[in-house]
């Protein structure tokens, strides 16, 4: 193993990171890093925000010159595949600690530092250090005055960083307003609970009922910090942040950072190490690692000129969906949403994610452009590019269309798609799903319903499969089938060639393949049936067998990880009342990480987060995305001791 390699290499990844991080902190000014639905005259310059964003900056520009100078005089010396499986890895490691960073040093808040379950229960925040139970459990005797207080207080405030009023406690909970008073003064006398609760004089309000009651909140420790950092990079999109939309807990250029992972993330993994190891083998080793299975129809002879145009292309799509996103949002809106989109990411920021906008607009646009990135991009390559032939444009690119509509894959990825929509459709219906309170009232009939089910159920079954986790619909309260099939999608994921994570399809498609092989050689032992895909053959020994030993990888990786959440993660995670979802919760969990979807299933679903787990089992879920991006070899790899010390 030459390291002199692979610290040139990892100087890079740092220096690039340090670049991006800087471009960030213009996000800091409120004419630039400011919502749709906020007036960026009412917001201030972000200094806690530029802070953690320079100071990883600086850490990472240190970081980069380190490597660098142990590299010293290795430019120009070859970089074979050991030093590039290494460089891949390792540069996924280095750009999780250094994208953690300016969560931790901006001080990011997630979550408040009190649980209240029922009038007689309630956890606290008391163990930051803990690796593994940080809340400690009080019992106690509430009042349903009390309860109804302290519950407005957790949950009611707009921006928590603000609080909420006395007044507008009174008008929520319907109490007076002197006994909303005086029960904030007896919350505040209680042992554990009362610690966490504060209480600010509005400036030059003299009305009592102005005062503001806040809650403490939670600043993302290292667990939180490299979950976030991670799930941005392997374009996961969980996340453990409970209040986006406090500028004062998660300031707007950290938001825009945190985006601007998924950019990377996606761009990265077609892009930046194949253009770096060029045409080697290890960069088409890389390039292959990344698109499993029978290279698709497409692919250039010389990777880093494919990289460079595949690259190209998704910076193209970017902007594109940027353009179409203006008419219903604004510039950051916009960019972070395209991030997500285009990168299958799925970070919003709102905590209701898309579904924020309500517009069949943002749904449709961003379903279309899902469903383009979950697609090979050497496919979508040939749909924009005209090759030089004889014959007219049109007949060309006609050719080249049909060309792309024949690849198996694809024509495979669109029916899950239609098909799993449509069963949605239908099922929810009968279940009520798509029902609103209001429906009766309006007259809602049953076309409105369908073409409310296309878009809802649409959407949701492609954020699934192309593993982005955008939500506009609380799928957690589907039918049981209807959820039921959207966990099955969690683990097909997008094509080979996409920014998708996942399984991939070509692998469900050639697994399915070869068990059919296998059990017609049971009972026709001498039969020799070439693996076919579509018009094209194959047979190759080595392809078959790394099929089967990934599926095998995946099911054990699965078991294991999942043991490990069950054993580590304290029951207290859960509401008394939902702790036999703790199975259910904590394997869909271990899907939606290790498959880069995002979005689970119970106190990880749709309109929840990751922020509940202990940072032991955060840990855990970091290192899973990160074995599901890099298709699971490239980081088992560094785990072997015979990799680091073999000279070959």
């Amino acid at each position: 193993m030459n390291f002199r390699v692979v610290s040139y290499y990892l100087s890079i990844v740092c220096f690039f990171v340090a670049a991006a991080m800087a471009a960030c902190c213009l996000f800091a000014f409120p004419w630039l890093g400011h919502r749709t639905s906020e007036i960026y005259s009412e917001l201030s310059f972000e200094s806690d925000g530029v802070r953690g964003l320079l100071f990883s900056v600086a850490v990472s520009v240190f970081a980069g010159i380190l490597l660098r100078h142990w590299a010293k005089g290795v430019r120009g010396e070859g970089l074979y595949r050991k030093e590039a499986m290494a460089t891949v890895g390792l540069s996924w490691v280095i750009a999780t600690l250094l994208g953690g960073l300016p969560y931790m040093i901006a001080g990011v808040k997630y979550a408040p530092a009190i649980r209240l379950e029922s009038p007689v229960y309630a956890e606290v925040y008391e163990h930051p250090y803990h690796w593994r139970q940080n809340w400690a459990s009080h019992d106690l005797n509430l009042s349903e005055s009390q309860f109804k207080v302290l519950q407005a207080v957790i949950d009611d405030p707009s921006l928590p960083s603000r609080g909420i009023s006395l007044g507008e406690i009174a008008d929520n909970t319907g109490l007076d307003s002197q006994l909303v008073r005086s029960t904030v003064s007896q919350l505040q006398a209680l042992e554990g609970i009362g610690s966490k609760l504060r209480t600010i004089e509005a400036p030059g309000a003299s009305n009592p009922q102005s005062t503001l009651v806040t809650v403490e909140w939670i600043s993302m420790g290292f667990g939180d910090a490299m979950f976030e950092s991670q799930s941005g990079f392997s374009t996961t999109g969980a996340t453990v942040i409970s209040k986006l939309e406090d500028p004062k807990f998660v300031p707007h250029c950290i938001l825009f950072w945190r985006s601007a992972t998924h950019f990377l993330g996606g761009l990265g993994i077609i892009v930046l190490f194949v253009v770096l190891l060029g045409g080697s083998s290890a960069g088409k080793a890389l390039m292959r690692a990344e698109m499993p299975g029978p290279t698709k129809e497409g692919n250039t002879p010389r990777m880093q000129h494919a990289a460079w145009r595949f690259g190209g292309l998704y910076i193209v799509l970017n902007t594109a969906l940027t353009i179409l996103l203006l008419f219903d949002m604004n510039l950051f809106d916009a960019l972070c949403h395209a991030f997500g989109t285009m990168a299958t990411g799925g970070f919003s920021t709102y905590d209701s994610s898309v579904g924020y906008f309500n517009s069949a607009y943002v749904d449709y646009i961003i379903t279309l452009f899902m469903i383009l990135a979950g697609t090979n991009f050497a496919l979508l390559y040939l749909l924009v590019i005209l090759k030089a032939g004889s014959g007219s444009r049109f007949v060309r690119w006609k050719q080249q269309v049909i060309q792309v509509f024949k690849d198996y894959e694809l024509r495979v990825y669109l029916s899950i798609i239609v098909v799993v929509t449509l069963l949605v459709m239908v099922y929810g219906l009968s279940y009520g799903d798509w029902d609103l309170p209001g429906d009766e009232a309006a007259g809602i009939g049953l076309f409105d319903k369908i073409t409310r089910s296309l878009r809802y159920g649409l959407f949701q079954v492609v954020a699934i499969i192309t593993t982005t986790g955008f939500g506009t619909h609380d799928f957690n309260q589907w039918n049981e089938f209807g959820r039921a099939l959207l966990l099955g999608l969690m683990f097909i994921g997008g094509c080979a060639g996409s920014t998708g994570g996942g399984m991939k399809v070509i692998r469900h498609i050639l697994f399915v393949k070869i068990l059919r092989h296998e059990v017609e050689l049971l009972y026709h032992p001498n039969v020799i049936r070439p693996l076919k895909l579509g018009n094209e053959t194959f047979d190759d020994k080595d392809m078959r067998r790394g099929i089967l030993a990934y599926f095998g990888f995946i099911a054990a990786l699965f078991m294991l990880t999942w043991l490990i959440i069950m054993a580590v993660e304290p029951d207290t995670t859960w509401h008394q009342d939902d702790v036999s979802n703790k199975l259910v919760d904590n394997s869909s969990a271990v899907i939606a990480t290790l498959n880069n979807i995002g979005p689970g299933l119970g106190i990880v679903g749709a309109t929840s987060n990751y922020g509940a787990y202990s940072p032991v089992s955060k840990l855990v879920f970091t290192w899973l995305m990160m074995l599901g991006r890099l298709e699971i070899f490239s980081i088992l790899i560094l785990f072997s001791p015979a990799f680091w010390l073999s000279r070959r």
